[in-house]
């Protein structure tokens, strides 16, 4: 397929169409949704340990503020410029131990048109045929870093509400591009889930491998395969450490980490108790502000 294909022209397709069996679009974007980076590093890991090709891209033009999000200057060997303008990879993998293949979609959350960007997003999809469609999302909440990673999930699908023990969304307020782009697929009638995990939210600023890797679990869980995960589980070990060293600097974080501990030690299993993270996931996505 080309684009001069039936499908929208602000899709760029780099190959002729693969062939996948059952595909599944995983997608990820920087920015509000993606606290910690977590969201995008576990699609970036799954993608490179999935060896995933380029399959098309999005053309940024219509879709961002380049006042806000600008391109980047590079000057090569021979100090010839050139620029990288935002971008919205989409890549696909076949995957032999699993009973689908992915088409992963990796980028920035876009400033303007939003329906129009998730439409280039579904004409993917529809292209491939794909059976379903998750997003990938991580927001800051007040949880423990040396704690296990909380993931909250939704589905609209049953089976999956069956296989992972998951409810449909009832939330109501704004939303990300995340949130749009499954409502999108949902009404074109593809099967939507949504996976988000909670980052500390005293560290808003680092890259949390370990929440990419709490994620990578469940994307893996969900379409039954598994994947090299040994670089993210020393990451996640280092994160920890480093974390620890940073905030046994500060009394007041200290006592307010402690505090967390023992809340989350206390509780009832969080895993068997939801409310208390959808709680915090409706909270965050409120604050949009």
């Amino acid at each position: 397929m080309t684009e001069s294909s039936s499908t929208p022209g602000n899709l760029r397709w780099d190959r002729d169409l693969p062939s996948l069996r059952s595909p599944i679009v995983l997608a990820a974007f920087e920015g509000w949704n993606d606290a910690g980076d977590a969201a995008t590093i576990a699609a970036n890991h799954l993608a490179e340990r999935f060896d995933a090709v380029a399959l098309a891209d999005i053309d940024p033009e219509p879709y961002y503020d380049f006042s806000t999000t600008r391109p980047l200057v590079h000057l090569d060997d021979e100090r010839n410029r050139s620029l990288t303008w935002p971008s919205n990879q989409i890549s696909c993998a076949r995957i032999a131990a699993s009973p689908h293949d992915l088409v992963i979609v990796v980028g920035l959350e876009p400033q303007l048109r939003w329906r129009s960007f998730c439409e280039q997003v579904l004409a993917v999809a529809s292209a491939v045929d794909a059976s379903r469609v998750i997003t990938l999302g991580a927001l800051l909440a007040d949880v423990p870093h040396s704690r296990p990673v909380e993931v909250y999930g939704a589905t609209d699908d049953p089976e999956l509400m069956a296989q992972l023990d998951l409810s449909s969304s009832s939330y109501e307020g704004p939303t990300g591009i995340v949130g749009v782009l499954s409502t999108a697929a949902a009404q074109a009638g593809f099967s939507t889930a949504s996976f988000w995990a909670a980052v500390p939210s005293y560290v808003p600023g680092a890259p949390s491998p370990k929440a990419a890797l709490a994620l990578v679990h469940h994307v893996c869980e969900t379409i039954g395969t598994s994947v090299y995960v040994t670089d993210l589980e020393i990451a996640a070990a280092a994160y920890e450490r480093q974390v620890d060293e940073l905030v046994a600097e500060d009394e007041e974080t200290s006592a307010y980490i402690v505090d967390l501990e023992e809340q989350w030690d206390h509780e009832e299993d969080i895993n068997n108790n939801p409310d208390l993270l959808v709680a915090e996931v409706e909270e965050f996505l409120r604050d949009v502000e």
